[in-house]
């Protein structure tokens, strides 16, 4: 069942959401050469805890983190630990936060250093994905036209949609229905509506959509060891069209 959510309930997210587009800005300038994800996660959780919010991740059906931290052929899940970042390498950061019961999720991939064209490419292809599905996001709209949209930028650029997983609901709690692939046909699925909450979030791979999880049950890697990013936005759905939450 999808929950609408009120207006009051939308403004409360947008408080929950906002503390992840200034984290974003926050960690920015740290990500270079030499610095660990464990250090990048530890600087995370403070700036979280510091706006009176609590890391939506960690501990969440035992993530031990309060950022995923997926590096190059990582797509998603990745765990903060001593890996020092080096140039030419791309981190895709994911974060949430609960703030007043209601939660907030997004995700940004950034450059290390120098990378190369093809990883630049990769970031600017996913993240026109997501605004590609973002913007079909208006009021008697079908669910599968976000996906559609998605697919069809990635596919045009060569590259390709993780079919394993997907965006989802968004609320009071983390994941809520309904489930939103990244690809599909256009015209199919549930009706959109004023007061839905989606957590939209495009996974793109350089080479195949298959996946693998690794041994520490979480980081999920693309199958052939290619380059994977990942951007997600938390949106609301009003009877103007989507308005993207996790912005400043």
């Amino acid at each position: 069942m999808i929950i609408l959510k009120t207006s009051h309930e939308i403004a409360k997210m947008r408080e929950a959401n906002r503390i992840l587009a200034k984290l974003f800005e926050h960690l920015q300038p740290l990500i270079q050469p030499g610095i660990t994800t464990a250090e990048l996660d530890s600087e995370a959780e403070l700036f979280i805890r510091s706006m009176c919010a609590v890391p939506a991740f960690k501990g969440y059906r035992g993530f031990p983190s309060t950022l995923c931290t997926s590096v190059n052929e990582e797509v998603v899940h990745g765990i903060p630990g001593t890996r020092k970042l080096v140039s030419g390498d791309i981190i895709s950061i994911d974060v949430g936060a609960l703030l007043q019961g209601f939660y907030s999720d997004a995700a940004r991939t950034f450059p290390v250093g120098t990378v190369s064209e093809n990883a630049l490419r990769l970031m600017d292809t996913t993240e026109k994905a997501l605004a590609a599905g973002i913007q079909q996001a208006y009021p008697g709209n079908r669910l599968s036209d976000i996906s559609y949209a998605i697919q069809q930028v990635v596919e045009s650029q060569g590259f390709n949609v993780v079919r394993d997983f997907v965006g989802h609901g968004i609320g009071k709690g983390l994941h809520e229905d309904p489930q939103i692939p990244n690809f599909g046909k256009k015209g199919t699925g549930a009706v959109l509506e004023e007061g839905m909450t989606f957590a939209i979030e495009p996974m793109v791979n350089e080479g195949t959509w298959k996946v693998k999880v690794l041994a520490d049950g979480w980081t999920a890697v693309s199958f052939d060891g290619s380059l994977s990013a990942h951007f997600e936005n938390s949106i609301a759905i009003t009877k103007d069209g989507p308005v993207i939450l996790s912005a400043v």
